[in-house]
């Protein structure tokens, strides 16, 4: 999957949003790499959600699958891959996020470099080898992503339902505790971050019942599948 130039006037995905706020500044690095994949996938998901291109329907034994909405495919290229992926039948959350996930990383991490938001550099290691780094880009965009996700979990503002989901991926991935101290890492917030992995998104968000329910399934299958990947 090829990355696209980006430009100011294409909003950026659910998915770059998530990646950006999960790139931490001071050490170059992404949290949760070892669950990255299946996290991006649900991002992808549940942004077609959020957009209504995609539905659930019923499964076997009480699950949920997800089929795409005729009609309405995304112009994205990332997302309409998805969407073509899931408009030959409906999937199961599981086998969805294991078959888009693997692909998600170096394109939209490329998309935030073509933003400005990230910075590669490449520096000298040992004077000898050349390594390429991660560094803030200073657009202000994920400190502002971060604000918003703190008005959430920390001042109990009922979110707008986009960072509901960000808020549930970010909790469910397992990756909140790295954002102590901005989003402290406390009883108040942990109940409130478990609410919204379960979609209880409050009042304003009861148009978004659909976004809401595959959001909390992919929450749900993030949490098992990073339940029984080794940790590093």
């Amino acid at each position: 999957m090829k990355g696209t130039m980006m430009d100011d006037r294409v909003a950026p995905t659910l998915a770059e949003d998530l990646l950006l706020l999960l790139f931490q500044p001071d050490s170059g690095t992404i949290a949760g790499e070892n669950t990255l994949f299946y996290v991006l996938g649900g991002a992808v998901v549940a942004d077609l959600a959020l957009h209504e291109q995609v539905t659930t329907t019923p499964g076997r034994a009480g699950t949920v699958r997800v089929r795409a909405v005729a009609d309405r495919a995304p112009s994205d290229e990332l997302l309409r891959s998805t969407w073509d992926y899931l408009s030959e039948k409906p999937r199961g959350i599981q086998t969805v996020l294991a078959a888009i996930g693997p692909r998600l990383r170096g394109p939209l991490l490329d998309r935030l470099v073509e933003r400005g938001d990230i910075r590669r550099t490449r520096r000298k290691a040992l004077g000898l080898f050349t390594t390429t780094a991660l560094e803030d880009g200073a657009t202000g965009r994920r400190a502002g992503l971060l604000h918003d996700v703190r008005e959430v979990l920390v001042d109990g503002v009922e979110p707008r339902p986009r960072v509901a989901a960000l808020a549930a991926l970010i909790s469910g991935s397992g990756t909140l505790p790295q954002f102590d101290p901005e989003i402290p890492w406390r009883s108040p917030v942990i109940t409130r971050a478990k609410e919204l992995e379960r979609g209880n998104w409050g009042a304003g968000a009861a148009a978004e019942a659909v976004a809401r329910t595959v959001t909390a399934t992919v929450v749900n299958n993030v949490i098992v599948s990073a339940s029984v990947l080794p940790r590093s």
